[in-house]
C-alpha cells in the first residue's frame, strides 16, 4: 500500500468514526445492533485552514450497549470505573492527514500524517431523568501521528466539556449538545502550527507554537430511527480566537466548521436486551 492510498484509507476510517450514531437506552433496546449505510462529511484540512475536504463514505452502523463495553458515536469505549453519577471511560478522537498543496499556506512543507488521540475521560452526571442527562466530561488524550506503517507521539490534548443529550424514544429525535474549551501542549500545537526556519519565506515567517488554550468548541447532533432505518447529522463549530497559535502564519481563519449527514440500514440485532444502566 503506497503512502497516498494509506492517507485516503486513514481519512475514510476517521470520517466513519466521526459519523457514528448516538444512541441511548430505551425499553427493550437490544444489546447490540449492526447495519450498513453511507455518510457525507465535510471538514477543513486542519483547524484554522480555509481549504476543506468532502467525502462520501461507507457508514457501518455498529452499536453495543454493554455494562463495560460501549460502541457508539464516541467510538469504542471500555468503562474502567462506573458509578451512578461518575464514570471513567476511554476517550478516542482523531484528525485526518494534511497534504501541503501548492495553494495551501503549508506549500513546500512536509505533509502531515493522521493523528489518533486516546486516553481516559472522567465523566460526572449532574442531571439525569427520563428526558435525558447532562454531564461534565474531562478527557485527557495522548496523540500519535501515523501513516498506518509507523507511529509517533505528538503531544497531549484535553477538552473539558458540558454534554447534554436526550434519551432515544420511539418516533422522536434524539438530540445532543456539547460545548467547552480545548487545551493542548506545545508538542501538539507544534505539529500543526510551527514553521521551522528552513520552511520560512517572505510570506511565511518562522514561528514556534506554544502550548495552552486551543480554542472553544460547540457541537450539536440529531438522530432518529424509522423502523430499521437510522438517520443522523452533526455540526461542530470551533472558534480559535485567542488560541495560543492564532498568530501562526499557517492559521488562515479563526473559524472551523465540521459537518456530517448519514443514513444506515439496521440488518441484525441481538435478541438479548441491553442492561438498564445504558
Amino acid at each position: 500500500m503506497n503512502r497516498r492510498h494509506s492517507r485516503i484509507h486513514t481519512k475514510a476510517l476517521l470520517g466513519i468514526i466521526l459519523a457514528w450514531p448516538i444512541t441511548a437506552w430505551v425499553d427493550d433496546t437490544p444489546l447490540w445492533e449492526a447495519g450498513v449505510g453511507v455518510a457525507l462529511i465535510s471538514f477543513p484540512d486542519y483547524r484554522g485552514a480555509k481549504s476543506r475536504n468532502e467525502y462520501l463514505l461507507p457508514l457501518p452502523y455498529l452499536v453495543h450497549r454493554g455494562e463495560r463495553l460501549k460502541v457508539d458515536r464516541g467510538g469504542v469505549r471500555g468503562i474502567l470505573l462506573g458509578q451512578p453519577r461518575f464514570e471513567i471511560d476511554l476517550s478516542i478522537d482523531g484528525a485526518t492527514p494534511v497534504r501541503s498543496g501548492d495553494d495551501s499556506p503549508r506549500s513546500g512543507m512536509p505533509d502531515l500524517d493522521a493523528v489518533l488521540e486516546i486516553g481516559p475521560s472522567m465523566n460526572w452526571v449532574f442531571l439525569q431523568n427520563e428526558a435525558g442527562r447532562i454531564q461534565l466530561r474531562i478527557p485527557l488524550r495522548a496523540a500519535v501521528s501515523t501513516d498506518l506503517r509507523s507511529m509517533r507521539h505528538v503531544g497531549w490534548k484535553t477538552q473539558p466539556q458540558f454534554h447534554a443529550e436526550t434519551h432515544e424514544r420511539p418516533n422522536s429525535w434524539n438530540l445532543g449538545f456539547s460545548t467547552g474549551p480545548l487545551f493542548a501542549d506545545r508538542s501538539y500545537h507544534d505539529y500543526y502550527y510551527t514553521v521551522a526556519p528552513e520552511f520560512s519565506n517572505p510570506e511565511r515567517l518562522p514561528y514556534q507554537a506554544q502550548g495552552g488554550y486551543s480554542g472553544w468548541s460547540l457541537l450539536v447532533s440529531a438522530s432518529r430511527r424509522f423502523n430499521n432505518t437510522w438517520i443522523g447529522a452533526y455540526l461542530r463549530y470551533d472558534n480559535l480566537r485567542n488560541a495560543r497559535f492564532a498568530d501562526s502564519p499557517l492559521v488562515e481563519t479563526e473559524h472551523a466548521a465540521m459537518a456530517g449527514l448519514g443514513i444506515s440500514w439496521i440488518l441484525d440485532q441481538s435478541s438479548r436486551p441491553a442492561p438498564r444502566s445504558w
